[in-house]
């Protein structure tokens, strides 16, 4: 049984974001129309109207409109031309977007969206040209999923610009770019981004369905929207990738996944998403299949050490001293002689320490941090095992054990894994090999119920399909790689010919 947050029941879609009794008509006199607008957007101190002789009024919110724009674009083509009609007036202006609306609420949205109003009194129209300044810093590389072979571009916090990096990859009318807005209060714009042809058709509608069936007051990160509309909420293993790469979400989006773009959040989200998916880079298509097959079996032992490490210490040192070789049971009570502790509350505390380590450092400034980290490490470190607190294997284990966690690209598959180890722990401590065990069958069946949008998790191993596997835990060679994965039950299986086309013999 999956369990499921309480917005999960309310699945009535959420289409009108403004409250249904500023859904009026607009009225003809100027004055009327002015005092709605401030009934309905509360009166704010930055809500601009300047009126233009004859009979115009402009009203906009500061801070939100192009002033250079407004000014040249509008200003200066509505001066010394009376009793024009809406009409008139919106062929007179040079803005791409203007449009003529007589209701109410589509004059107030358009204007929380950075669009200038223009009423003409005595008419009972609205001329709404979009205007809109978006603040938004530079393009810049990625900070979390750097990489040496590839693209050094990442999103950044503005939808317009993030579209415009797709597009710029992949140049075809087949793109499909579907805007929604979420969030009664926010308003957000998200795009919801598939190719035509290749994208599952059932996939798109289940993930059409699920973003519209959500009722809520605010949107504000891509990583709230994957954890509403998850497969699983209250798994720890994320089902769908976050990422910050343009390069990794075009090439997901040509296997035939389905990516979405949040306005305001620098990560994009992917799914489908296959647990083995979350430990593959982008780099990884950039290297030799030879040396990208030996990265991602490295990054999954690292998973294997960093998650069971710890346990089997606890385990062997707690319950079973006869897996423990002859020759290295000496410098192991040497290295417990003065530790009062048992090895679990050993263990725990260290991994509490390194977690305290890692926490202080993400949070403090950047040169702050790394002093912290490094320096914290080694000193605690030392004086821990000087004390007697801690012995000095078990301090090597550790480190290696938080080292190995960082090497899964994604971040939050990393934290999966800090997480996780705790309770492992736990049961080594308890009942030792057995309860390591434990905990690998439960985890196992846990990911073995997981899905990514009605996709199995995890796909290709379970179920096996050997030719999945090419591209999985191993690269292959690109002419053995020529097909669309399964997970994404593609429309069009062939990326590309697996042989090259010889030329005729003349």
């Amino acid at each position: 049984m999956k369990f499921k947050l309480p917005f999960w029941k309310k699945k009535t879609p959420v289409e009108v974001h403004i409250p249904k009794e500023n859904s009026e008509r607009i009225a003809q006199s100027t004055d009327c129309f002015i005092q709605s607008i401030k009934d309905a957007t509360n009166n704010p101190s930055d809500l601009i109207i300047k009126s233009l002789p004859p009979n115009l009024s402009l009203i906009y919110i500061d801070n939100l409109v192009d002033n250079q724009t407004l000014n040249n674009g509008i200003i200066a083509n509505l001066q010394n031309k009376p009793n024009e009609t809406p009409e008139n007036i919106k062929d007179n202006l040079s803005i791409p977007e203007v449009n003529v609306t007589s209701l109410l609420e589509e004059a107030i949205e358009a204007m929380v969206n950075g669009s200038v109003v223009i009423h003409v009194d005595a008419f009972a129209q609205l001329i709404v040209a979009n205007i809109a300044s978006r603040e938004s810093r530079s393009l810049s590389a990625p900070e979390n999923e750097s990489q040496v072979i590839g693209t050094q571009v990442g999103f950044n916090e503005s939808l317009a610009t993030n579209i415009s990096l797709v597009r710029r990859y992949i140049v075809n009318p087949d793109l499909c770019i579907e805007k929604i807005k979420i969030g009664q209060r926010t308003n957000t714009s998200i795009t919801l981004i598939y190719i035509n042809g290749i994208a599952s058709e059932q996939m798109v509608n289940t993930l059409h369905q699920r973003i519209k069936a959500l009722n809520i007051d605010a949107l504000l990160d891509s990583a709230v929207l994957a954890e509403m509309i998850d497969d699983n909420s209250m798994s720890v293993f994320p089902q769908m990738l976050l990422t910050e790469r343009p390069d990794r979400f075009c090439n997901c989006l040509l296997d035939g996944k389905l990516g979405i773009i949040v306005d305001g959040s620098s990560m994009a989200i992917v799914c489908p998403q296959s647990f083995t998916e979350f430990f593959q880079s982008q780099e990884d298509q950039n290297l030799r299949w030879q040396i990208a097959t030996f990265v991602r079996l490295l990054r999954l032992t690292a998973f294997f050490i960093s998650v069971y490490l710890t346990p089997i210490y606890v385990a062997a040192l707690t319950f079973h001293y006869e897996v423990i070789p002859q020759a290295f049971l000496v410098p192991l009570s040497e290295s417990r002689a003065l530790v009062p502790f048992p090895p679990i509350f050993e263990a725990l505390l260290l991994e509490f320490i390194i977690e305290l380590l890692r926490e202080a450092g993400a949070r403090l400034p950047t040169k702050i941090g790394q002093t912290i980290g490094i320096v914290g490490g080694i000193v605690i470190g030392t004086a821990a095992v000087q004390a007697g607190i801690t012995s000095n294997i078990l301090l090597i284990i550790i480190a290696l054990s938080a080292l190995a966690s960082f090497t899964s690209p994604s971040y939050m598959m990393g934290n999966a894994i800090r997480l996780i180890r705790f309770p492992i722990i736990i049961l080594a401590g308890f009942w030792g090999f057995y309860g390591i065990m434990l905990a690998f069958c439960f985890i196992l069946i846990h990911l073995l119920r997981q899905s990514s949008l009605g996709a199995p998790y995890m796909s290709p191993l379970y179920p096996p399909r050997v030719r999945e596997m090419r591209d999985s835990v191993i690269r292959m060679p690109m002419p053995f790689t020529a097909k669309r994965p399964a997970l994404t039950r593609p429309s069009n299986q062939d990326k590309y010919e697996p042989e090259p086309v010889k030329p005729e013999e003349s």
